[in-house]
């Protein structure tokens, strides 16, 4: 059975760098590349990181319900395909889904057994400094992006797993340990080996519930300058 994997995070989280980095060490990943309505940003190419389309076929595929989830953002229509999943079931593969939260909230209305994870800044100051430090918007819309963060985080408790993205090397090995942790629970794990049994305590360290003391001083961070930003 396919498992398919929520993946949801504020703009600038660092999220497509460890979407990019898992793909590549584990197999049988499929991943759903969404449609959108925005033009492309630099050297983005149409089906690399987005499909880019006319507004108006974007609303043909809604009325068409080709959407699995989909959503307006900053004026532009973000969606995922329903044929992504399809694809991945047919193939035996499971399905990454990088998606904001209001999709997120759409997939598990459809999809209640998939498994969701937030990828989180250390902090807001942080999250700043990599908005900034992509040099590809204007002041008013990091601003903006910064706004949306703070509520975005708000729906942190919606989700199965939450990631801290503070050293890279370390979220990615959380990530992998997560995807495979939901595998084998999926799979029925068989006999546990030492090294299952590593991989499920690692993905169990960022369980909800397991990280809500760190998770405070974050949400503290974003609560205070958040609003006026």
């Amino acid at each position: 059975m396919t498992a398919v994997f929520i993946i949801s995070a504020p703009s600038g989280s660092g999220k497509s760098t460890l979407v990019n980095e898992v793909r590549q060490i584990v197999p049988g990943l499929d991943f759903s590349i969404s449609y959108t309505t925005r033009p492309p940003r630099g050297s983005e190419q149409n089906g690399r990181e987005y499909f880019f389309v006319p507004r108006a076929e974007f609303q043909e595929m809604i009325r068409r319900d080709q959407f699995l989830e989909h959503a307006e953002v900053f004026g532009n229509y973000y969606g995922t395909a329903r044929r992504f999943l399809r694809e991945a079931e047919e193939h035996g593969h499971d399905l990454l889904l990088d998606i904001d939260v209001q999709g997120a909230e759409q997939i598990k209305q459809r999809l209640p057994e998939a498994a969701s994870i937030f990828v989180l800044p250390p902090d807001r100051t942080t999250l700043e400094r990599r908005l900034r430090n992509r040099s590809q918007d204007s002041e008013e819309v990091i601003q903006l992006r910064l706004v949306t963060a703070s509520r975005e985080i708000e729906n942190y408790s919606k989700y199965d797993y939450i990631l801290v993205n503070d050293r890279l090397e370390e979220s990615i090995e959380a990530l992998k340990a997560i995807l495979l942790a939901e595998r084998l629970k999926r799979s029925g794990a068989g006999t546990m080996s030492a090294e299952k049994n590593t991989i499920l305590a690692e993905a169990e360290r960022h369980r909800l519930n397991n990280v809500r003391e760190r998770l405070q001083p974050i949400l503290d961070s974003f609560r205070k300058r958040g609003p006026q930003s």
